[in-house]
């Protein structure tokens, strides 16, 4: 047995205690009276939590933090899945021969009879057309199906609105240049001060979400990830209002009890010293 064997006997075996333990936290005579209190929605957040921190890790590249949250990340596929279980739905055999299937459902060029050596963008078009498929396959009897169908509610507002943008544009409903995005952030512009004037909360928020929709379509005609940018954007202003409370505090002085324009002058001191 050589060591990639090994270790895939060691990860088998850490696998089952993993499922041991999830099992005796959700014990009913011995248990954790937490783990017992939780249901899918209450676990819901947790594991979406655990998924950023999967990708803040990544961000920092920590690989020792990365190999923790990923850790976590596990540990709520078995929470849902012993949750489940409980409930007779599926168990966690379930949950892992279903990826197992759809992998290799949607691999044919890697594990059909004749592998093709197709290209990163070529398997990129072929998995969407199977992915198609198998949203048709799902769809209720008698309901439509849509190319937007499968983009799940729970995603950040932003992410969402990109991959709307993206399954639409597969139909062709898209906007093949930048120019005319432009021409409706502009539209959308005039319309939120026009909504600001009439002073309706509702249009007002309305209007605001038109403008970020927006947005988040330019960042995708310009091939721009909105999510990363966004992140990368609160990162700066993050490192930047930071530095201006440590140099005001160096000059002996209050940040917050700055005027405006003086602290504006901060700020320009910090993009100054960053740039230097």
């Amino acid at each position: 047995m050589d060591q990639s064997e090994d270790r895939t006997a060691d990860a088998a075996d850490a696998f089952r205690e993993l499922t041991r333990i999830m099992a005796r936290l959700r014990d009913p005579v011995a248990g954790c009276p937490w783990d017992l209190e939780q249901n899918f929605a209450t676990i819901a957040p947790y594991t979406i939590e655990e998924a950023y921190e999967v990708a803040d890790a990544i961000e920092r590249n920590d690989m020792a933090e990365l190999r923790d949250e990923l850790g976590d990340l596990l540990f709520q596929v078995m929470f849902h899945s012993r949750m489940a279980e409980e409930a007779g739905n599926f168990d966690l055999a379930d949950v892992v021969t279903a990826i197992n299937d759809k992998m290799i459902r949607r691999h044919p060029h890697v594990f059909g009879a004749a592998p093709d050596g197709r290209s990163a963008h070529e398997q990129t078009a072929a998995w969407e057309t199977v992915k198609a498929a198998e949203r048709e396959k799902k769809a209720k009897s008698g309901a439509p199906v849509s190319a937007l169908d499968g983009i799940a509610l729970a995603l950040p507002a932003l992410l969402r609105a990109e991959k709307l943008q993206k399954r639409a544009a597969r139909t062709g409903f898209d906007w093949t240049e930048t120019g005319p995005i432009f021409d409706k952030f502009e539209e959308e512009i005039t319309e939120v001060k026009d909504a600001i004037a009439t002073g309706d909360a509702d249009a007002i928020e309305d209007e605001v979400g038109d403008l970020l929709f927006v947005a988040a379509n330019l960042a995708r005609r310009l091939s721009v990830d909105p999510e990363q940018a966004l992140r990368k954007a609160n990162a700066k202003f993050e490192r930047r209002f930071r530095a201006m409370e440590v140099e005001a505090s160096r000059d002996g002085v209050d940040f917050a009890s700055l005027s405006l324009d003086e602290q504006e002058s901060y700020w320009q001191r910090v993009k100054r010293a960053e740039r230097a």
